[in-house]
C-alpha cells in the first residue's frame, strides 16, 4: 500500500500531540506501532515524521514483535543498561580519593592539595593526574557516598582550662540566684567590639531593590589615623528584666569608661527600677576594661559604691570563658544582627540601630552616646589600693570581691627612710634654686611667677602627654 501525503500529514498530526508527553520508551514504541500499520516503507515514514532515527524505529518494531511486556517499576530502560560508574569501571579511584581528603592526609606530600582548597575542581585534577579520569560531579558524588560533606571548622577547643573552672561557674551562678532572689540588681557588662564611623562595608545582607546595594568604601585605609570617629559601645545586660543598656564611648576603652556606662546606666535605670537596692552584683569576663587584674577598675568600682551606696559584689568569669557572659548572646549578637549590612556613617546611625533593637523575648535597648575623654595610663599606687574598701570572697578571691560603700579604716602607710630621704632632698635643692641671688627676684615675686607660670607648664605636660599616648587630645 503506498504512503499517501495525506496519512503523512495526519501521522505528523498525531505524533506533534502525542509524543510530547510520553517517556523515552513510550515514544519509542508508539512510533513502531504506526510503522508497522503503514506497512512496507513505514519505517522511514515514521522516523521522519516522528524525528526520530530509523534504527531506533526498528529497534521498537522488534521489542513489539518479541511480545515483551512493560519495565518493572516505571522503568525505562532494562536493568544493567547505561554507562558504568566511574568507580566500577576503575575500583582504585575511590582509594585515591579518600588518601586525598582524609584528615590524617596519608596522600603524597608533595600533591598540591596539601596546601591548597580540597574543592571537587581540585580533587578531580588530583585524580586525573594519578592515572584516574574522573569529573567534579563524580567527585562530589563518591564524597557524598562515602559520607562527606561540606563542614566548616568547629569552634570547641577552648585551650588550657583553670583547675577551678568549674567551681567558679558554680559559685558565680549562686551568687546570681542569691541577689535575684533578695530583689538586688544583677548585670553582665562588657564592651562590643569598636566601630569605624563612615561608610565602610559591614558584613551581612539586607533587602534592597534588585541592582541598587549601598555603595562603600572598597579600602579601609581611608578611615585609620587619628582623625577618624570611632564608636565604642559598653553594655550592660540586666538579665532579671531582659533590658540592655548601652554606653557608646568615643574616646579609649578604659577602667574609667566602663564604670562610668555602669554609673549612667545606674542613675538612669538602675536606681528607678530597684529603689530598694542595697547591693549590686556585676558579672564581666577576665579581661578588658573591666578585668580582674586591673587596680583602676576596682577603684573606679569603689568610688561608685561610695557615691551610690551600694555595696558592689563583683564575679568574673575565668579566663578563656568570656563567651559564657551572658550578655553576649543576650544583647550584642542581636546588635550585630540588627546593624548587618548597614554602614555605620554617624553616631546617630550607631546610636538609633541600637535602640532598634528587639527580639521576640522581649528584649528592649537603651542606647546613649558619652562624648567625654578617657585617657589612657592611669596608675593607682599599691597604697591607695589597700585602702580601697574591697573585701575578698573565700572562695576565688581575685575572681570575686565585694567593694562596700564606706571606706575602710585608712591605716598608715610605712614610709622608708630612703624615701624620706629623697624628699627631703628635693625639697633641699628646690629652696636653693629659688634663692633671690639666682634668680633675681624676690620671694613675692617668683611665687607671682611660678603662680602665672603653672598652668601654662600644665597645659605643656598634658601636651606632652597626649602625644606620646595619642588620642583625641592630640588632635586637638
Amino acid at each position: 500500500m503506498a504512503i499517501t501525503e495525506e496519512m503523512l500529514s495526519q501521522l505528523d498530526c498525531r505524533f506533534s500531540v502525542l509524543l510530547p508527553h510520553l517517556n523515552e520508551r513510550q515514544r519509542r514504541l508508539a512510533v513502531a506501532a504506526e510503522a508497522r500499520l503503514l506497512g512496507h516503507g513505514g519505517v522511514r515514514a515514521a522516523a521522519q515524521a516522528a524525528g526520530m532515527s530509523e534504527t531506533t524505529v526498528r529497534r521498537g518494531v522488534a521489542e513489539l514483535e518479541s511480545g515483551a511486556g512493560p519495565l518493572p517499576d516505571g522503568r525505562t530502560r532494562a536493568a544493567g543498561g547505561g554507562r558504568k560508574r566511574a568507580e566500577a569501571i576503575a575500583p582504585g579511584v575511590v582509594n585515591a580519593l579518600m588518601a586525598l581528603v582524609e584528615p590524617d592526609e596519608r596522600g603524597d606530600p608533595e600533591s598540591p592539595l596539601r596546601w591548597t582548597t580540597k574543592s571537587l575542581r581540585h580533587l578531580a585534577e588530583e585524580l586525573g593526574r594519578q592515572g584516574h579520569p574522573v569529573s567534579a560531579p563524580t567527585v562530589g558524588r563518591l564524597l557524598k557516598q562515602a559520607g562527606f560533606s561540606l563542614q566548616g571548622n568547629a569552634k570547641t577547643l577552648e585551650g588550657s582550662q583553670h583547675p577551678d573552672r568549674d567551681a567558679q561557674f558554680r559559685y558565680l551562678n549562686e551568687q546570681v540566684k542569691h541577689h535575684q532572689a533578695a530583689g538586688e540588681p544583677v548585670i553582665s557588662v562588657d564592651t562590643k567590639k569598636r566601630e569605624q564611623i563612615g561608610r565602610l562595608p559591614m558584613a551581612g545582607r539586607e533587602w534592597r531593590p534588585k541592582g541598587d546595594p549601598v555603595q562603600v568604601e572598597d579600602h579601609h585605609f581611608f578611615f585609620s589615623g587619628p582623625d577618624v570617629e570611632q564608636a565604642i559601645p559598653y553594655g550592660i545586660y540586666d538579665i532579671a528584666r531582659n533590658t540592655g543598656w548601652v554606653n557608646v564611648g568615643v574616646d579609649h576603652d578604659t577602667a574609667t569608661f566602663a564604670v562610668e556606662s555602669i554609673r549612667r546606666w545606674w542613675r538612669t535605670r538602675g536606681q528607678t527600677d530597684y529603689p530598694a537596692a542595697s547591693h549590686l552584683l556585676i558579672t564581666a569576663d577576665a579581661g578588658g576594661s573591666n578585668g580582674y587584674r586591673y587596680r583602676v577598675w576596682k577603684s573606679e568600682l569603689a568610688a561608685l559604691a561610695a557615691e551610690t551606696g551600694l555595696a558592689i559584689t563583683v564575679c568574673h568569669f575565668p579566663p578563656s570563658t568570656s563567651k559564657w557572659n551572658k550578655i553576649e548572646h543576650r544583647l550584642f549578637s542581636h546588635i550585630t544582627h540588627n546593624w548587618r549590612g548597614r554602614p555605620l556613617t554617624s553616631h546617630d546611625v550607631v546610636l538609633q540601630t541600637i535602640a532598634a533593637t528587639r527580639t521576640r523575648t522581649g528584649l528592649t535597648v537603651e542606647a546613649h552616646l558619652d562624648t567625654g575623654d578617657y585617657p589612657t595610663g592611669i596608675a593607682i599606687s599599691k597604697d591607695r589600693f589597700a585602702a580601697l574598701p574591697l573585701v575578698k570572697h573565700e572562695t576565688h578571691g581575685q575572681w570575686n570581691y565585694t567593694l562596700l560603700p564606706e571606706p575602710a579604716e585608712p591605716t598608715a602607710a610605712p614610709v622608708s627612710r630612703e624615701a624620706h630621704g629623697v624628699a627631703d632632698r628635693r625639697l633641699s635643692l628646690l629652696d636653693r634654686l629659688a634663692d633671690p641671688r639666682l634668680t633675681g627676684l624676690s620671694t613675692m615675686e617668683l611665687d607671682y611667677l611660678c603662680a602665672e607660670l603653672a598652668p601654662l607648664q600644665a597645659a605643656r605636660a598634658q601636651e606632652r602627654y597626649s602625644e606620646q599616648r595619642g588620642g583625641r587630645a592630640r588632635r586637638a
